[in-house]
């Protein structure tokens, strides 16, 4: 892994993790050839490896695996005959597209949401025509990144919503989903996928002359074209541009196309140079949705060249005596799109692979000056590795160097040129394909071995938490608010009105309203303010419940006796004592729970008391209500009183304090990375990462081999050696049943919520969709077999079979 955020030119990315497969005697993975990786939004890898077996028989295998965890992947064997050309990711990162040199396009979607459960059911044919090039169809949503205001505190600053017209709409305006490929013989293929599940295909010659494609890359317009760019691999040969527009009419799609004006690389055109790039190995537009922009890269054995050219609008200039024929009137001067060169480099070692940023920069300074600039900015930089095994982030536009990256010991001069550079005795091991992240804040990069190399992440809140042992606590904290929150909104949502004609507020607000209003300490007081009629649940209903509503209880009675320890800033649940705001959502809860109690006395939560006539919930309502008034947010907060603390110190005579089963400490990377210390990973294998022993010595926080499980959702004992199938969390290590015990309407849906979705995005509100992206925290689900340990060793023999783990 290497750190990209290093903002001065010239500086160095940090290698952050290398993981490579088990070495064996007899290797039984092997490169594929061509190699091909892809990195989605939900910080999911796929990449390709092909199985070789003892008869020397290959699979192409597909393997994927979260940048969090990635010696747990999971290997698909792919089907297909040929080798993989293509991977690409949909918007949503919950399908992959692959695509080999046969003509075979599969598409694979994720099962039950679990990021090691990939099925296949839909796809397309070009029979015997490799697939050079692969992309989705645009679905009109772009967001563009405001490099002016990179320092704003506000993520929403920082990118705005562009004005994008999808590829193809459906009746409504809804974009129609489907994918595009370019063909090595010059075709262009375009599947659809109808709401109802068919799929129409069409194929047409991108012209009439058509000629052999080596290289090809995909774009699409504001307007809802689509851009491809095509080359026959040689340098004296044009870079060709065509514009493709995607139909459906009477149930079939129709494909037009119309060629756009070409260019020829700059370097073919200096006579000095003119034989000296015969090949070009590398065409790739600046990003998806910035068709005007394409970079280009010309090598010969031994070195490259990199240009970046950018399509223009010029006037046409017009002779003087068509002009006093018919003079130009206001700004109708004729005008002519016209390729022109923004920059290039000079000689390089030879280029091995190219990664173009996924987040298009909005610039509202002209191109050159903003070119000139070389502070570094999430997608203002690309990547270029060379095969010395050094990688160099460079500036999209300007292509001057703002980091380096060595694989070699001893660094080198940046402006050191590249033939002066001592040549090693044998091949260096290289870089073949990289991807950067969605924030362009990471890179991940397969080698010539098949290692991957990744950058760390960075995350939000709870994760940034997870950095240091000292603040392992609020992770726990800010789950658990999370989870508070979750169980506080489906609670409310259950009450209905009494009548369908009753005010606007529904029965949730007036519960806030009345018990921010009413502050006596005495539940049964504050119960009589509320209208009970509200509250009716079915008993069944309510007995499903009673897992969930023993958590409330547990939670508020561990609070309160952990009040004369506050001073304890490592125990879990210290931040609680000052959030006036989650103790007013307790007491809520602990009055909808005291109204549940009258219906179904079942339902209610459980204490052990030392005295059969002690009212618990009253005692405990009473103690979180003095508590609240300290700090809720009308008044300035104030310190408990001494007679407080004497009561609560008294709760554990009175009632047995509940050993709470807190998420587990996270075992993942982004907690482990040392400043330049590389770790070295092996796939299949779980390593002893560095400081997780420092996490382990908190309360509540360790669990000991032999100690009974718990669905951390639905709240549920699991057993020792749980016998059902599981799936885990690979952000916060959230444990839950994979298939639903229970069969309640209202426990339904609170299941349907964890679906696709754990603690570690829960409850993000509107800009979810922006928030997950910059944090690279959006969740991988894998699945737990029956007594399964969590991220037990596997070796890479069995990687075709692994079980599943996830993450809620």
């Amino acid at each position: 892994m290497c750190d990209l955020r290093r903002p001065a030119a010239g500086g160095m990315m940090d290698l952050a993790y290398v993981c490579e497969w088990e070495k064996w005697s007899k290797s039984t993975h092997c490169p594929s050839v061509p190699l091909a990786c892809a990195w989605s939004c939900r910080n999911l890898i796929a990449f390709t490896m092909d199985l070789r077996s003892d008869d020397q028989d290959l699979t192409r295998m597909i393997h994927i695996l979260d940048t969090e965890h990635p010696w747990d992947l999971h290997s698909i064997p792919s089907e297909h005959h040929e080798a993989i050309t293509c991977l690409e990711w949909d918007q949503s990162g919950s399908r992959l597209l692959s695509a080999d040199a046969d003509g075979q396009i599969k598409c694979w979607s994720m099962a039950d949401h679990l990021a090691n459960s990939w099925e296949s059911s839909v796809g397309s044919l070009v029979e015997g025509d490799p697939i050079v090039a692969l992309s989705w169809l645009h679905n009109g949503v772009k967001l563009a990144l405001h490099v002016e205001k990179s320092g704003a505190s506000s993520f929403g600053e920082k990118f705005s919503r562009v004005k994008f017209s999808p590829s193809l709409t459906l009746f409504g305006g809804k974009p129609m989903e489907g994918w595009i490929a370019v063909t090595v013989s010059g075709l262009v293929t375009v599947s659809l996928l109808k709401p109802s599940g068919q799929v129409l295909t069409s194929t047409e010659s991108l012209c009439r002359l058509r000629g052999r494609v080596a290289l090809a890359d995909i774009a699409f317009t504001g307007g809802g074209n689509i851009v491809v760019a095509t080359a026959d691999g040689s340098s004296a040969s044009p870079v060709q541009f065509y514009k493709v527009c995607v139909s459906v009419v009477s149930e079939k799609c129709r494909i037009d196309t119309e060629i756009l004006p070409s260019l020829f690389m700059r370097c073919t055109t200096d006579l000095n140079r003119k034989d000296k790039f015969p090949a070009i190995t590398h065409l790739k537009f600046l990003a998806r949705d910035m068709s005007e922009q394409v970079l280009l890269c010309a090598s010969s054995q031994t070195s490259s060249i990199v240009e970046c050219w950018s399509l223009r609008k010029e006037g046409l200039p017009v002779n003087n005596i068509f002009q006093q024929i018919s003079p130009v009137v206001g700004d109708k001067q004729p005008t002519i799109l016209k390729w022109r060169i923004l920059s290039a480099t000079n000689d390089l070692d030879r280029v091995s692979a190219v990664a173009l940023p996924k987040l298009p920069i909005s610039l509202t300074n002209t191109d050159l000056k903003v070119a000139s600039d070389t502070q570094f900015y999430p997608g203002l930089g690309l990547a270029l590795a060379f095969h010395d095994g050094s990688v160099h982030i460079v500036h999209r536009l300007s292509l001057q160097t703002m980091a380096v990256f060595y694989s070699s010991a001893a660094p080198r001069p940046v402006d050191e040129p590249a033939m002066k550079r001592p040549r090693t005795a044998g091949p260096a091991v290289h870089l073949k394909a990289m991807q950067l992240s969605w924030t362009s804040l990471a890179l991940v990069g397969i080698d010539s071995h098949g290692k991957v190399l990744s950058t760390r992440i960075l995350a939000m809140k709870a994760s940034l938490c997870k950095l240091s042992p000292c603040t392992v606590t609020r992770v726990c904290d800010y789950h658990t608010k999370l989870f508070l929150i979750a169980i506080s909104s489906t609670l409310k949502s259950l009450l209905r009105p009494h009548f369908l004609n009753t005010p606007d507020k529904s029965p949730g607000d007036r519960l806030t309203e009345i018990c921010t209003k009413i502050t006596d300490v005495d539940i049964d007081k504050v119960m009589i303010n509320l209208k009970t009629e509200e509250f009716v649940l079915d008993m069944n209903t309510l007995q499903a419940l009673q897992q969930l509503l023993q958590w409330v209880g547990d939670f508020v009675l561990y609070l309160l006796a952990s009040l004369p320890n506050q001073g304890s800033l490592l125990r879990p649940g210290h931040s609680f004592l000052r959030d006036g705001t989650s103790l007013g959502m307790l007491r809520e809860l602990m009055v909808v729970i005291r109204i549940w109690g009258l219906l179904k006395p079942s339902c209610l939560p459980v204490y052990t008391a030392t005295s059969d006539t002690q009212d618990s919930m009253s005692l405990l309502f009473r103690l979180l209500t003095k508590l609240w008034i300290c700090c809720r947010d009308e008044g300035p907060a104030s310190e408990p009183d001494e007679a407080l603390v004497d009561e609560c110190c008294l709760l554990p005579s009175q009632l047995l304090i509940p050993s709470l089963d807190w998420l587990p400490a996270s075992d993942g990377l982004v907690s482990r990375l040392q400043p330049k210390q590389p770790l070295r990973l092996q796939f299949g294998r779980a390593p002893t990462l560095p400081g997780s022993a420092a996490t382990l010595q908190l309360d509540g926080l360790a669990r000991a081999p032999g100690q009974p499980k718990i669905d951390h959702l639905r709240r549920l004992h699991l057993g020792a050696c749980p016998t059902e199938e599981c799936k885990a969390c690979t952000r916060c290590g959230c444990v839950t049943m994979l298939k639903s015990p229970n069969r309640t309407t209202a426990v339904k849906q609170w299941e349907q919520r964890w679906i696709k979705n754990c603690l570690a995005v829960e409850g993000r509100g509107p800009d979810a969709c922006v928030t997950s992206r910059a944090s690279e925290e959006a969740p991988a689900f894998v699945q737990l077999g029956p007594q399964s340990t969590h991220h037990s060793p596997r070796t890479p023999r069995s990687l075709d079979h692994l079980h599943p783990e996830d993450r809620p």
